[in-house]
């Protein structure tokens, strides 16, 4: 598969597509967030931050917030939390539990030692200067914090990006079409590591690979479909390619019994 364009890579930390399309609302998060049902194995991701902040009190940040996952769980299960979420955009926060703030995550407005823990959460490759927000996420941090932050592998749903590059090719009329937006690339398992480092000296890494299988097409045509924001950065008839993409799934479910997707996702454990 041929890389991100810069052009992709560019509009994946887009702040106007980010705050008034992409995330204007849950739904497209939502999307998202819903295959992972028939993943096996399953992973409680809130229940895992909720496990890494058990030795924390005072305030916590989840920086990017989106729709609350995380902000909820931590209200459910450590109501003695200080609990602050944040996004850049206003409407997604419309749902999620109070304190929140409007907020650039290069930006914090939050003195430096303010906070006991920070959470970035699948979003540090939606931010232009990763190395700067990294630094910024440690400055809010007290001596003795953590920030728990999270991102995918470049391997990760490898599957889908085969079935989009076939499905463009498809509708381009040519053997293999171009590659799908990929959000994490930017921000990828394999290259947190680096990232990271430029604000903190200590960092576990706890992978999370897995298995979906589909027996319906529709939350492939779901999680394809969340993509509608980067349309124009796709090089392809956007949603003719969402439709080729679910014939072609429904004809390997078919054939198969279901269509797998092969998972890899990461947290990350960062210490100043």
């Amino acid at each position: 598969m041929t890389s991100n364009t810069a052009q992709q890579d560019a509009a994946v930390a887009d702040k106007s597509i980010l705050a008034n399309s992409a995330y204007a609302d849950g739904r497209h998060l939502a999307a998202r967030q819903s295959i992972y049902r028939w993943q096996r194995p399953q992973y409680d991701l809130p229940g895992i931050v909720v496990e890494e902040l058990a030795r924390t009190s005072g305030t916590v940040l989840d920086v990017g917030c989106g729709n609350g996952t995380f902000v909820s769980r931590l209200y459910k299960d450590r109501p003695d939390l200080r609990v602050v979420g944040m996004d850049i955009s206003t409407g997604i926060l419309a749902d999620v539990e109070k304190p929140v703030l409007v907020a650039d995550a290069q930006a914090l407005p939050f003195a430096d030692n303010s906070a006991d823990a920070v959470l970035a959460l699948h979003m540090l490759y939606h931010v232009s200067d990763i190395e700067a927000t990294i630094k910024e996420l440690a400055r809010v941090l007290r001596p003795g914090g953590v920030l728990v932050a999270s991102t995918n592998s470049d391997t990760d749903k490898q599957e889908l990006d085969q079935l989009w590059a076939r499905a463009a090719g498809d509708v381009l009329g040519i053997p293999e079409g171009p590659a799908r937006v990929s959000l994490s690339s930017r921000f990828s398992l394999e290259k947190a590591g680096g990232y990271l480092r430029t604000g903190f000296k200590d960092i576990q890494v706890r992978e999370l690979p897995g298995t979906i299988e589909i027996t319906d097409t529709a939350p492939i045509v779901a999680y394809l479909a969340s993509y509608e924001a980067w349309a124009d950065q796709c090089g392809v008839p956007f949603h003719e390619t969402v439709g080729r993409a679910a014939e072609i799934a429904a004809a390997t479910i078919e054939a198969e019994g279901s269509f797998n997707i092969t998972c890899l996702g990461g947290i990350l454990i960062c210490r100043p």
